[in-house]
């Protein structure tokens, strides 16, 4: 253990001797795009992007678990495909298709299509000649607040095959630091915003603290422990949590998110589980030990409408965290920078 914690040590010193400073700037001259993003009953957030020449508009899900961008095609007869804005590359000069096809399989379902080429704007941001997918069948989408999904997530991630629209941005030079990073607002459906290539500090308080990735390839990082009332509850000795924007919950092992609803006193209904609204306010943080800092998240944020909002598989630290806490993604030095949110 020892050794193991003058490892993490080292590490952490050799991140803040080694590492080129993220500036705090906010301006449009230093290369910093703010983007604004709605937030949609605080179960998602959305932004807008254009696709095309002319441009197209679309909604997408911002997200950090995943790293492929599609919308819809104007081929797509799926129901999920009737009520969005589909793209119709017959009305695009700068359009280049492809033979390539693809499958992607989300926890909320899947989408089926092929990959093309096209001019994407984030904003100001332009992204010429940008791989993305075109759906043509999809299932699992209907009624969703969104388009399509822009993903942030590494390369290998990709299931197109696919260059991320973040690394062409980074490779083009349309950004002047490897980073973006993601505030979230509760309950306002304005305010939000994702911020590429720089950090604007008026969104945070304090310093940013830095923790390096498990692994280059993943938003992943190790987590020390889950408590409550200065108890560990979960994550005992350690475990690996991501953070992903496109998640909504905090999710979990099914049987230690179990223990936390026996610890809270939820009563399940279906797949979820309830509280008294009476009681949210007695009710303890979660305090979840990120390379030896605490981050409590408090009733009044894990709970929704009096509904408890945990769910299964492994950790995942999604909007639910996020939203207590602003955070940047650091492609350059792999590594991700947490704050409390203003």
């Amino acid at each position: 253990m020892r050794k193991a914690l003058s490892e993490k040590n080292m590490l952490n010193s050799f991140l803040k001797e080694h590492a080129y400073r993220v500036s705090p700037i906010s301006s449009r001259s230093s290369n910093l795009t703010i983007h604004p993003l709605r937030n949609i009953m605080n179960m998602l957030y959305v932004g807008n992007i254009t696709i095309g020449t002319p441009p197209q508009e679309f909604q997408v899900v911002f997200d950090t678990g995943s790293s492929d961008l599609w919308v819809p095609s104007i081929f797509c007869n799926s129901p999920a495909c009737y009520t969005y804005a589909i793209f119709n590359h017959l009305k695009s000069s700068t359009f280049r298709p492809t033979r390539r096809i693809f499958t992607i399989k989300y926890s909320s379902g899947w989408i089926k299509g092929a990959v093309a080429y096209d001019t994407v704007w984030i904003g100001d941001l332009v992204s010429i000649d940008q791989a993305f997918g075109l759906s043509v069948l999809a299932d699992g989408f209907e009624g969703m607040p969104f388009d399509g999904i822009l993903g942030l997530n590494y390369p290998n991630i990709s299931v197109s095959g696919a260059i991320p629209i973040f690394d062409n941005l980074k490779n083009q030079g349309a950004i002047s630091e490897p980073v973006f990073a993601f505030y979230l607002n509760k309950n306002k459906r304005g305010g939000s915003v994702v911020m590429f290539g720089g950090v604007d500090h008026r969104y945070y308080k304090g310093e940013l603290n830095w923790v390096p990735l498990i692994q280059a390839g993943d938003w992943r990082v190790h987590m020390d422990s889950i408590s409550m009332k200065k108890k560990v509850i979960a994550c005992s000795g350690g475990c690996e949590a991501l953070l992903y924007t496109g998640t909504s919950l905090i999710q979990g092992p099914s049987s230690l998110v179990d223990d936390i609803h026996k610890l809270i006193g939820t009563t399940p209904q279906g797949s979820k589980h309830y509280v008294s609204c009476l009681t949210i306010n007695t009710l303890p943080s979660i305090v979840f030990t990120i390379n030896s800092i605490n981050y409590p998240v408090p009733a009044r944020a894990y709970i929704l409408k009096c509904c408890v909002k945990f769910c299964c598989t492994t950790w995942i630290l999604g909007d639910v965290f996020l939203r207590r806490y602003f955070s940047v993604f650091d492609r350059g030095n792999d590594r991700i920078g947490l704050a409390q949110a203003v």
